[in-house]
């Protein structure tokens, strides 16, 4: 073997034993705070509750768990069959999650006669404010209705819904959780999601730091970018199932979390223009995968994290691009806050959490 060769060989093994070395001591605190984690004990409310998912799968079966630690029966359909399984179950509530896209058009007039039965019905609204000239026109067909975008309770009320309650979203802890991973899920810094216009613009004032780092960018519209061919090794452009976002997600050094804008003619259906002030459920799921985040900032941020202690925030490249070569370059405090932030969503961010506010209101 050549000097070259055997240098080169030397150099592989030291960064594959960093590598190794900085992955298992984050493992090793992250499981270290799983195993002192103390579920509260929740009492469960005497009702029958009939959920209709939305096929969201991470968060649909995130409310499926915590809606089994909270009421006493849970039911689940899909749109199709809410009319009916209301009427044979006769359940206290009919919850439905979001009502958009594989709703059928006629699924108002099945909440309308499902309230004719007597039966509560509420909708909690996932996409708000993204397609809200649909949602204007769902909304006063339910009894209740809860956003999770706090700028969206004044709207609803404006078109009419008497009972409009802001409660954000959370994660499911039983998908989004650290893991140990193969080393092809290993990056400095990952971002999964679709290239819409703004997140292409921040990510072409990145590319030239990123140029020499391990990157991970996955999803479509990212072959948009104006320097594409510098980065295209770690770009994929195609969806990632949810069972390989938290293996990404688990490997990354850094994970940064761009939320997307409020309004454009192509990707959203929000004419008003209402402003995004919440967090996505990005923001909690990231957290849970015991991963630093460091995200653009929203209103509702600091009610969840707090910047500095279990997340980091960005306002412009600049200050993103200073703090990746921080923390990149400081295992230490990229770990602390990785941690601090697992800990916190765990015990406070799971969907139990949210239902147990959601159930107070429907049957104050």
């Amino acid at each position: 073997m050549s000097r070259r060769n055997a240098d080169s060989s030397a150099m592989g093994r030291e960064r594959g034993f960093r590598a190794g070395h900085e992955h298992g001591l984050r493992m090793g605190r992250c499981q270290s705070v799983l195993d002192r984690v103390i579920p509260a004990l929740i009492p469960l409310r005497e009702a029958r509750v009939l959920f209709i998912v939305q096929g969201f799968d991470a968060i649909d079966q995130g409310i499926i768990q915590g809606l089994n630690e909270t009421v006493r029966e849970v039911f689940v359909g899909s749109a199709a069959d809410m009319l009916r399984l209301a009427g044979e179950l006769q359940p206290n509530l009919v919850l439905v999650m979001n009502g958009l896209h594989v709703f059928p058009a006629d699924h108002t007039d099945h909440v309308d006669q499902v309230r004719q039965m007597g039966i509560r019905t509420a909708i909690w609204f996932a996409d708000d404010p993204y397609f809200t000239d649909l949602t204007a026109s769902l909304a006063p067909h339910y009894d209740y209705v809860f956003t999770h975008e706090m700028s969206c309770v004044a709207f609803y009320r404006e078109v009419g819904c008497r009972q409009v309650h802001y409660l954000p979203l959370a994660v499911n802890t039983t998908v989004f959780k650290p893991l140990q991973v193969d080393p092809a899920y290993h990056s400095d810094i990952c971002f999964i999601g679709n290239g819409f216009p703004n997140r292409i613009d921040l990510f072409n004032q990145l590319t030239p730091f990123l140029v020499n780092k391990k990157v991970l960018l996955a999803g479509v519209l990212w072959d948009q970018l104006s320097q594409y061919e510098l980065l295209k090794q770690g770009i994929k452009l195609h969806w990632i199932p949810i069972e390989e976002s938290v293996k990404y997600y688990s490997g990354a050094k850094i994970v940064i979390n761009v939320h997307r804008l409020t309004y454009h003619e192509t990707y959203s259906k929000n004419s008003r223009n209402i402003p995004g002030h919440s967090i996505n459920p990005r923001t909690y799921e990231i957290a849970a995968c015991g991963t630093l985040q460091i995200t653009d900032y929203r209103h509702d941020l600091d009610l969840y994290y707090t910047p500095g202690q279990d997340i980091e925030t960005f306002l412009n490249s600049a200050e993103l691009i200073q703090k990746m070569k921080h923390y990149l370059s400081h295992e230490e405090d990229r770990l602390r806050i990785a941690i601090r932030g697992l800990r916190r969503t765990i015990n406070e961010h799971t969907f139990a959490d949210r239902l147990v506010k959601l159930m107070e209101i429907v049957f104050a």
